[in-house]
């Protein structure tokens, strides 16, 4: 694709400056050529722009006399979402049902799907407008897919399970997979049935290799514009809210509820019938479990407010070893002036 730095701004509703060019592409600052469109978010990067062979940079107000060419933004970040999505080639090459795809004559398929070799889609199911499913993906039966989903390879979507419109599924993310539980017996584990149902609102990506279990009973729930990375693992019955960012290997508990607009970073731990408020954010590695107010910004486990856990982790850890040394110390001394007492009353 090419493009205009004119037609560009255009699009976007940005101004430009400098002479206007044909842009191929977009890359980095240190990596981009002539033809190519850069941007600047991290003010740390901007020395970059000393040097940068980009033919058009776009960038915020205070950056833009350093660049011969510039696509100025307010928001940079957003703006480059823009410009990257524009050039993207869309995975895929094939369009309509393969003739190596299983489909059950009774699912229900809009014209404008996509179904690729060697996916199966089950008894009843329902795959909406524009909805592709990539080669080794499963759909089972009584699913509904919306509109405009995207399956990728070996992404798994069990019976009963509902998508809705602009749902991502990256390759290898499990949905409806029974929820872990238990009945403890003298003979052992006793599996205890989960009937309930997986519903997943729109524009939700679900990342590769992660798994949201089906209810017990009910419903496990993803609020809308929710997006949840790779190997995160999220157990029955949880409810999480509208546009929450749930960052890798993140593990949620059962029955748990997440507020909208909750923020947990990479290995953070939630126990079972947790409740996080909105707005919540929660430090990489942290422990929750219990009720948590809303807007709380929390670190450590147990959790603690980021200030406190800083104080503790930056402050008072890397003092510890001395502290154990004079700690030490003095119980050596205090056993010394014991052991002089004790030999003081031998002598009365």
């Amino acid at each position: 694709m090419k493009i205009k730095l004119s037609a560009l701004a255009e699009k976007l509703g940005l101004d430009h400056v400098g002479e206007d060019m044909e842009i191929s592409g977009v890359n980095t600052l240190d990596k981009a050529g002539s033809g190519e469109i850069s941007f600047l978010v991290n003010p740390k990067y901007a020395h970059l722009l000393d040097t940068t062979r980009a033919g058009c940079v776009l960038t915020s107000g205070p950056y833009v006399e350093k660049v011969s060419r510039a696509l100025v933004s307010t928001n940079v970040y957003m703006d480059l979402a823009k410009v990257v999505n524009l050039f993207a080639k869309p995975q895929g090459c094939l369009s309509g049902i393969s003739d190596i795809a299983y489909v059950h004559p009774d699912a229900e398929i809009a014209p404008s799907a996509t179904v690729y070799p060697f996916a199966f889609i089950g008894a009843r199911a329902v795959l909406g407008s524009g909805t592709i499913v990539f080669a080794g993906s499963y759909v089972g039966e009584d699913c509904v897919i919306g509109a405009d989903c995207l399956l990728y390879p070996n992404s798994v979507v069990m019976g009963g399970v509902t998508l809705g419109d602009n749902v991502i599924l990256q390759p290898g993310a499990v949905l409806g997979g029974d929820g872990y539980g238990y009945a403890q017996t003298a003979a052992g584990h006793m599996k205890i049935p989960q009937i309930g149902t997986v519903i997943v609102e729109d524009n939700v990506e679900v990342g590769s290799n992660s798994a949201i279990d089906r209810a017990a009973l009910d419903i496990t729930r993803i609020g809308r514009g929710t997006k949840i990375d790779n190997l995160v693992q999220i157990g029955h019955n949880v409810q999480v809210g509208e546009h929450c960012l749930i960052i890798g290997q993140v593990g949620i508990g059962g029955s748990t509820k997440v507020g909208d607009h909750v923020v947990l970073a990479g290995q953070v731990g939630v126990a079972d019938n947790a409740d996080i408020g909105e707005g919540t954010i929660v430090a990489a590695q942290s422990g929750i479990a219990g009720k948590i107010a809303s807007g709380s910004k929390l670190a450590g486990t147990p959790v603690m407010p980021v200030a406190t856990y800083l104080k503790a982790a930056g402050v008072c850890m890397p003092k510890l070893p001395d502290l154990f040394k004079r700690v030490k110390a003095l119980e050596k001394e205090l056993n010394a002036v014991k052991a002089a007492v004790e030999n003081g009353n031998d002598h009365e």
